[in-house]
This record gives structure tokens, C-alpha cells and sequence, in this order.
């Protein structure tokens, strides 16, 4: 998927028609089908594009993925997919969302939903051939905008107005949008950050705050999702010039305890900031010399690796916060025992919570860049055949101090000391 989108969206200065962007989507041969297998499955069946592909297109953004709505129940749609032998699967049919699957391409097609009734986390729906219907039950009108295959847009509330003018407005009652879905009060941030060009609506504001607690109705999870989209995108820092949108962030995430590192970031991690992957940014946030990493890591359902990863930079700031540790040899032995992925983690963490940028740290991490991870060479059987030596716990310990002479001995271990360490 990602490389059709690159085909597609690799737009050239002399391309900012938004008409030629949807001629270029037309003409590639798994949008084409797919357009061909809803348009021509009955005569009133259609199938446009929707949400932030049709806002990044008219935005002269960068694509990263292509979403469709579709005027047909789901059983229609995978009905429609199979007269074309479009591969799918069910990814989300509860809500109306079939994934075709074209050429090693993904796209997410769903039904057009009206809402039945909303608790602040869920919605229950019933599928609807209805387009403003659909729109309508939208969170923010710059979401609402669809296009068919020439680029023709259905745009009930002005999204490309707002768009254009940097208005980030909810469709309807603010308020009444928030309720349905409390997320939308972190999504309203996100999008604010990234389009908006107009200063905070009073209202909104007092809307947001007066509905804050009903965040805790939202999973941790889409939460977390929705902070990283946040975080990684190209308007992040402009958080911190934004005195609103930082006071919500720190009410629905309180475990944010270092959000300010982010306020004075030196040069090197402003440039690193959208190379450095989430994980590592939420351990930047939250490690201290409190039990903040133990309460967040209880919050939010992390996987076993991203807890490994932190727990271990937790580790190493309780034990190495006010040593000078970062010298070649120390290093070494972390990334033998670790791997690359800690000792970048350990290398950029100074160097984001540093006020200056230190090159010392700098001539680490290009030093350990195209290193491998050193294997040690000496095996049990190798032992047992040269010197003659039996299987079992004493094997065992003799190896381990081969190893550490080894690992002290900047991975080099003669055939001398390997025969004084089994003599000892």
C-alpha cells in the first residue's frame, strides 16, 4: 500500500491541481477496479473517497493511506467484491468496514452509518444509503468531504471552505459531537495542530472543559492510538505555543510528568523528533526517579516489548543518572547483552533531555550505527572435545567466565587465557 501511495502522491512541484491528484488515483489499476466493482455492482450503487485522503489531497498532503465509503450494506459490498474477485476480509463488519485487498494494496470500504445511539465510547449504528446522513454523524466538517473517481466532491458542511481557511469546526452541536465519542476532544487538538490557522472558539474551549472527565469513558488504548498520531505528526512542537491545547493534553495524560523536555529541545533532537519512534518519546515523558513508569505501564496496555523497553531506560536512569556511563566499553557490554534498539534508546535519551547537544553522545551513536552485535565464539562442545571436558554445571560455569573475560577483554579471548580460566 505504501508504495502505490508513493507512486501516486509523489506529487511534483508543478502538481497542486487537486483535480490532477484524483486523475492520478483513476488511473492506477486497483483503485480503477475497485471503482469498477461498486459502481457497476446494481444502478444506484457508489463508492467515493472519504475522510483524511480526500482532506490530505485537497490539502497537498502526503497520503499515507486511501479509505472509501460505499452507498451499500456490507453483504452488498463483499457481494460486489467477489463478482471481481477482490480479495477482503471482515475487518470491522459489526461497523461496517470490509478491507479489500488488490495487488499487495489494502483499502478500508465502509458502509454509509447512521448512529442509533452513543454511550461517549461506542456507537451502535444501522447501515444507511444515505450521504448526508453519513456526514452527519462525522466529527468535524473537514472530515465530511467526499470525492468520487473524477475528484467530484460531496461536501454538505463546506469542508473545503474551512480547509481553506483554517477552521477546525465540528459538524453541529460541539457539544453534542463530543458526548457521542469523548475521544473527539483529543482528536479536536490533533487536527487544530495540524490545520488550523484561526485562534480557539471561546465556546469550543468552554465545551472541551466542561466535558473533560467524560474522557475517562474512552479505552486507554484509543487514547494512547490517538496521542501518537499527535506526537508524530509534522505540527507536534506547535503544542507547546499553544497554551489550550497543552493544558488538555496534560489533563487527559497526568502521567505526563516531563511534557516540558519537549518546550526546550535542542537542535539534534529537533531534527531526530519525527525519526524517534513513539515508545521512545513516551519514555522521555514519564521517566523519573518516582513510580510514574510503574503507574503508566499499569494505565496502558503495552505490549511485552514496548515494557521491556522502557522499564530497561527506567532502569538505567535510576542506576546511571549522575555517573558519566557512556564510554565505548560500558556501551559495548550493553549492546552485547541488549541489542542496537537499547543503545539508541540510552544514546538519544541524553541527548532529548539535554539542554546543549553533546557530541560525544553524537560520535556513539554514528560509532554503534552499523555495528553488529558481537557473538561469542566459544561453545560447550568446543570445550568438551579440545580439553576434554564433561557436560554438566561446572561446563556451564567455566563458559560463563570465558564469556566475561571475553566481554571485559573487548570481545577478544586468547587460547592461553581460555586454558588458565578451565584450569582456575
Amino acid at each position: 500500500m505504501k508504495n502505490l501511495v508513493k507512486k501516486i502522491f509523489s506529487l511534483s512541484k508543478n502538481l497542486n491541481d487537486n483535480e490532477s491528484s484524483f486523475e492520478k488515483l483513476k488511473k492506477d489499476r486497483s483503485i480503477s477496479l475497485l471503482f469498477s466493482a461498486i459502481d457497476n455492482y446494481s444502478a444506484t450503487s457508489t463508492i467515493r473517497y472519504v475522510g483524511g485522503c480526500t482532506r490530505k489531497i485537497l490539502n497537498n498532503e502526503k497520503v499515507d493511506d486511501i479509505d472509501f465509503a460505499v452507498n451499500l450494506e456490507p453483504s452488498e459490498c463483499i457481494s460486489a467484491l467477489k463478482k471481481k474477485n477482490i480479495k477482503f476480509y471482515e475487518t470491522g463488519i459489526e461497523h461496517g468496514t470490509v478491507t479489500a485487498f488488490i495487488e499487495n494494496n489494502k483499502f478500508e470500504i465502509t458502509s454509509l452509518r447512521k448512529d442509533i445511539s452513543t454511550d461517549g465510547r461506542h456507537a451502535k449504528v444501522k447501515f444507511s444509503d444515505n450521504w448526508l446522513e453519513d456526514a452527519s454523524r462525522r466529527d468535524f466538517t473537514i472530515n465530511a468531504i467526499y470525492a468520487d473517481s473524477y475528484g467530484n466532491l460531496y461536501d454538505p458542511f463546506n469542508g473545503k471552505r474551512d480547509l481553506k481557511l483554517g477552521s477546525i469546526s465540528f459538524i453541529g452541536d460541539a457539544e453534542k459531537r463530543i458526548k457521542e465519542d469523548y475521544l473527539r476532544i483529543l482528536r479536536y487538538i490533533r487536527f487544530f495542530l495540524n490545520y488550523s490557522s484561526l485562534e480557539h472558539n471561546e465556546k469550543i474551549k468552554k465545551t472541551i472543559k466542561k466535558n473533560i472527565n467524560g474522557i475517562s469513558n474512552v479505552s486507554s488504548e484509543r487514547l494512547l492510538d490517538e496521542f501518537k498520531k499527535i506526537i508524530k505528526s509534522k505540527e507536534f512542537l506547535k503544542l507547546f505555543k499553544d497554551s489550550f491545547s497543552e493544558e488538555i493534553i496534560k489533563l487527559i495524560f497526568p502521567q505526563f510528568k516531563h511534557f516540558h523536555r519537549f518546550k526546550k529541545l535542542n537542535k539534534f533532537a529537533q531534527q531526530k523528533i519525527l525519526e524517534v519512534d513513539f515508545i521512545f518519546l513516551i519514555s522521555l515523558m514519564i521517566i523519573d526517579e518516582t513510580d510514574n513508569v510503574d503507574y503508566f505501564i499499569y494505565k496502558f496496555n503495552l505490549s511485552n516489548a514496548d515494557k521491556k523497553r522502557i522499564l530497561f531506560l527506567k532502569k538505567f536512569y535510576d542506576e546511571n543518572n549522575k555517573n558519566n556511563f557512556f564510554s565505548e566499553k560500558k556501551l559495548y557490554k550493553i549492546f552485547y547483552f541488549n541489542g542496537k534498539e537499547c543503545i539508541n534508546d540510552l544514546l538519544y535519551f541524553e541527548l532529548f533531555r539535554s539542554k546543549n547537544i553533546n557530541k560525544k553522545i553524537i560520535y556513539l551513536i554514528d560509532f554503534f550505527k552499523n555495528k553488529e552485535v558481537p557473538i561469542f565464539p566459544i561453545k560447550g562442545k568446543n570445550i568438551i572435545e579440545k580439553y576434554n571436558y564433561s557436560e554438566g554445571k561446572l561446563l556451564g560455569e567455566k563458559l560463563k567466565k570465558i564469556e566475561e573475560k571475553w566481554i571485559d577483554n573487548n570481545f577478544k579471548v586468547s587460547e592461553k587465557e581460555v586454558e588458565q580460566l578451565l584450569k582456575n
